[in-house]
């Protein structure tokens, strides 16, 4: 018996901690506080950016604290289930306190209730109450979902109801709260944010996760057909675009041109735009003149492919791009390092900068090569997250704005219309009562007395 009472003390403690809405203010007070803090400091930064900024000490605090990715710590995800608990608890211990009124199949009314209400409309006709009762009951039947009708001393009085369901509207704002908290919670426990940088003309299926040295295989590859940027007067990039392929056991599946703010999405996933950046270059256009003929040859040249020259000139293969190249002694910039090969088996080492397009005039070859256009070769840079919670975050804010519309501008109704004779003339009086937006409920009643009133007249 004493472990059943301590069982029952501890249920009910437990109980009257979640349903309290102190708990409530406490956890939306922390989680404001956190936000405040999570804006302060950025999220999912470089490592050594916040080592920088915070020195050795802090730095290591805030990492066990878990405040670089906040909103995806054991903590944070703690109080939005706490969170999540107390409104629950909260709305069965208030609907659990309402459920006369909610879950009434036929609701009863106190002709005395009405009575005491100090704003009613009054008027009186010549009629006796029973040449009345079937058009004011058919009158309330039209505009009111539940009615009854009681006899009284020297009449009778109809009642009307409507709009109980109009009471869930507060529940519905907290169970749209409940489902948010739960999309977030699921998005932070199941979601991913990663990046990944793709080359023009490469594939990629792992993908780094950001603020960990983890990584994550992706169920296809995501391939970067091209990119383009371009740029302002001022050399600032205007707009960057790649062009994706997605791509299962070897087949296209998808393709699409992303910008900013316009990713891909499949499967879930989605790739943005975020960055890009600049690869050494394995292409180039160069001219090939022949000292001979004078006649100048166009050839795009690949790191690694032979070019075959005319003329019986050789063959020409770049070997390598340098983003610093070395001539006896001096740094001459940027340089392609190729080979030429001439019939008799001989080769020779061409050095072909960026900045001299006449440079390799100085080594007096039958053939002079030169470097026309330098092909720059970029690489993509994309934000790859995922978060199952999307969908259940857009439903809660649906539901949410279902909820305030029906919490402000319903309401639950009830009217009664008492007819009573006095004397030779019939007083009618009506009144009415709202949970909700009292003036429009007398404004209302007002309505109904008029209509009543001229309706008797008419009979």
């Amino acid at each position: 018996m004493p472990k059943q009472e301590t069982s029952a003390d501890f249920f009910s403690k437990t109980w009257d901690f979640f349903a309290s809405v102190r708990l409530t203010i406490v956890l939306l007070l922390t989680l404001a506080a956190t936000s405040i803090i999570g804006t302060l400091i950025p999220q999912n930064e470089d490592p050594a950016a916040y080592f920088k900024a915070f020195g050795q000490f802090l730095y290591r605090l805030f990492n066990i604290l878990g405040l670089y990715d906040m909103y995806h710590s054991w903590w944070f995800q703690m109080l939005l289930i706490l969170l999540t608990t107390n409104i629950i608890v909260c709305s069965l211990d208030r609907i659990s306190a309402n459920r006369r009124i909610l879950f009434v199949r036929h609701p009863s009314f106190r002709l005395n209730r009405f009575r005491n209400i100090k704003n009613k409309e009054e008027f009186v006709v010549d009629e006796d109450p029973e040449q009345l009762k079937a058009s004011c009951q058919t009158f309330i039947a039209r505009r009111f979902r539940h009615h009854a009708i009681e006899t009284t001393d020297n009449g009778f009085a109809v009642f009307g109801e409507k709009g109980r369901w109009t009471r869930f509207g507060v529940y519905t704002v907290h169970l749209s709260v409940i489902i948010l908290l739960i999309g977030g919670l699921v998005g932070s426990i199941f979601g991913f944010d990663g990046f990944v940088n793709i080359a023009e003309g490469e594939s990629a299926r792992v993908i780094h996760l950001r603020n960990t040295n983890k990584t994550i295989s992706l169920d296809f590859v995501v391939r970067c057909d091209d990119f383009n940027v371009s740029f302002y007067e001022t050399g600032a990039p205007k707009e960057y675009r790649s062009s994706l392929t997605i791509l299962e056991q070897g087949r296209e599946v998808l393709k699409k041109d992303i910008i900013v703010n316009d990713p891909l999405r499949y499967k879930g996933i989605s790739l943005y735009q975020s960055s890009y950046g600049n690869l050494p270059s394995d292409e180039a256009i160069l001219g090939f003149t022949s000292r001979k003929t004078g006649m100048v040859y166009r050839r795009k040249a690949v790191i690694g492919q032979p070019v075959v020259l005319p003329e019986k000139l050789g063959t020409f293969v770049l070997k390598e791009y340098r983003s610093s190249a070395d001539f006896k002694g001096h740094n001459i910039g940027e340089a392609f390092i190729g080979t030429l090969t001439r019939e008799a088996g001989s080769a020779v080492q061409i050095i072909l900068p960026l900045r001299f397009p006449s440079f390799d005039k100085m080594r007096r070859g039958d053939v002079t090569i030169g470097v026309i256009e330098h092909l720059p070769r970029f690489y993509t840079g994309l934000q790859v997250n995922r978060d199952p919670g999307v969908g259940i975050v857009y439903t809660g804010f649906i539901l949410m704005i279902v909820g305030c519309y029906v919490t402000f501008f319903m309401s639950h109704q009830q009217i009664c219309v008492e007819v009573d004779k006095r004397g030779t003339t019939t007083r009618v009086t009506v009144a009415g009562t709202a949970n909700k937006n009292k003036l429009a409920m007398q404004a209302r009643v007002a309505k109904i007395a008029q209509r009543l009133g001229s309706q008797a007249r008419r009979t």
